[in-house]
C-alpha cells in the first residue's frame, strides 16, 4: 500500500505538472507578457496634425508610417490557437484530428499504467498528464526546431531576390526560384505565397500569410518591406539590402548570445541534475539510508516539498538564461 500512496503522489504531481505547462508556463516563460507587449503597438496612436501634412517630405513620411502600422496590424490580427501552431510546426493535422491524438496517447498511457499497476487513480492520473501535456510538447518542440532552420536560412533567400531584382527578374519569378529551391522550411513557406497568388491576392497579401505561419520578426520585417515597396514605391533592391544587413547583424546576435549563455545553461544543467545523481550514488551505496524517505509519511512529505522547489529553480533558471529576440 505504501508503494501505491507513493506512486500515486509522483502521478498526480505529474498530472499536475501537465496542466500547469499547458495553462501557467506561458506566462512564467514570458510568452504571454511578449504578446501583451505586442498589443500595445495596436492601439490608437496619438491625433495626426494636418499642419504637419503641408510639405510632401511630411506626406511621404506619414504614409509610410501609416502603412508599416497598417501591416503589424494585419499580421497580428491572427491569435495564437491551436490551427496556428499546428500550421507554425509543419503539420498538416487538423485541429479535431489532433485533439483525437491526443486522446488516444492518454487513453493508451492510462491503459498501460492500468496493465502494470492496477491502480485505476494512477492510470487515470498518468492519461490525463500524457493527454494534455504530450502532445503539445511535441508541437511546441517542432515549432521552434522549424523557427531556428527558417532563421538560419532566410537571410540566403532575401539575398537570392535582391541578386534576381537587380538582374531585371520579377520579384515573384525570384519567389518561385526560392520556392523550388531552397531547403524546407524556406522552400514550403515561400510556396505558400505563390499558391495565395495564384488565388487572386496580391504579392504584399501573400507576404502577410507568410508572417502569420512563421511569427518571427525577420518574416514581419520582409512582409512589411514588400508591402512599402507596393503601397509607396522606392528601389526594392535597396530596400531588401538593407533588411538583409539587419537580418544577418540579428543571426549574428543570436549567436553571440547563445555563446555567452552556454556556460550558464551548462551550470543550470549541472545544477538541475545534481540532487538525482547524488540521491542514485546514494541509493546505490546504502539503500536503506534513503528508504526513509519512500516509506514513511515524513519522508513523503519531503520529498513533494523538494520537488515543488525543485520545479521553481528550475524555471527561474530557465527565465534566466533565456533569451527573445
Amino acid at each position: 500500500m505504501g508503494d501505491q500512496s507513493l506512486i500515486f503522489m509522483g502521478l498526480m504531481m505529474l498530472a499536475a505538472g501537465g496542466v500547469f505547462y499547458v495553462f501557467v508556463y506561458p506566462y512564467l516563460s514570458g510568452e504571454a507578457a511578449a504578446e501583451k507587449r505586442r498589443a500595445q503597438f495596436q492601439g490608437p496612436t496619438a491625433a495626426k496634425n494636418k499642419r504637419d501634412r503641408q510639405t510632401d517630405p511630411n506626406k511621404r513620411r506619414q504614409q509610410i508610417l501609416d502603412s508599416v502600422r497598417e501591416t503589424e496590424n494585419e499580421t497580428r490580427k491572427k491569435k495564437n490557437t491551436l490551427a496556428a501552431k499546428l500550421l507554425q510546426a509543419g503539420l498538416t493535422l487538423e485541429v479535431k484530428n489532433f485533439y483525437i491524438v491526443s486522446a488516444g496517447v492518454g487513453v493508451g498511457a492510462a491503459f498501460f499504467t492500468f496493465v502494470m499497476n492496477g491502480n485505476p487513480l494512477i492510470a487515470l492520473g498518468v492519461g490525463v498528464a500524457a493527454g494534455l501535456g504530450l502532445p503539445r510538447w511535441v508541437v511546441n518542440f517542432l515549432i521552434k526546431r522549424r523557427f531556428k532552420k527558417f532563421l538560419h536560412e532566410f537571410p540566403g533567400a532575401v539575398d537570392i531576390i535582391i541578386r534576381g531584382v537587380k538582374a531585371g527578374l520579377p520579384l515573384t519569378q525570384c519567389v518561385g526560384i526560392i520556392a523550388a529551391e531552397s531547403p524546407e522550411p524556406i522552400r514550403s513557406e515561400f510556396r505558400r505565397i505563390l499558391e495565395a497568388q495564384s488565388i487572386g491576392l496580391s504579392i504584399g497579401e501573400s507576404c502577410d500569410r507568410m508572417a502569420e505561419s512563421m511569427p518571427v520578426a525577420e518574416a514581419n520585417f520582409f512582409s512589411i518591406v514588400v508591402n512599402l515597396q507596393q503601397k509607396a514605391g522606392g528601389n526594392l533592391s535597396e530596400a531588401l539590402g538593407n533588411l538583409s544587413r539587419v537580418l544577418r547583424d540579428r543571426k549574428k546576435m543570436r549567436l553571440k548570445v547563445n555563446a555567452m549563455s552556454a556556460e550558464a545553461k551548462a551550470s543550470a544543467g549541472i545544477i538541475g541534475a545534481l540532487p538525482f545523481l547524488v540521491c542514485g550514488l546514494v541509493y546505490l551505496s546504502s539503500p536503506e539510508y534513503l528508504s526513509l524517505l519512500f516509506t514513511t509519511m515524513t519522508g513523503r512529505i519531503v520529498l513533494g516539498v523538494s520537488a515543488c522547489w525543485m520545479v521553481i529553480g528550475i524555471v527561474v533558471m530557465r527565465k534566466m538564461i533565456q533569451f527573445d529576440f
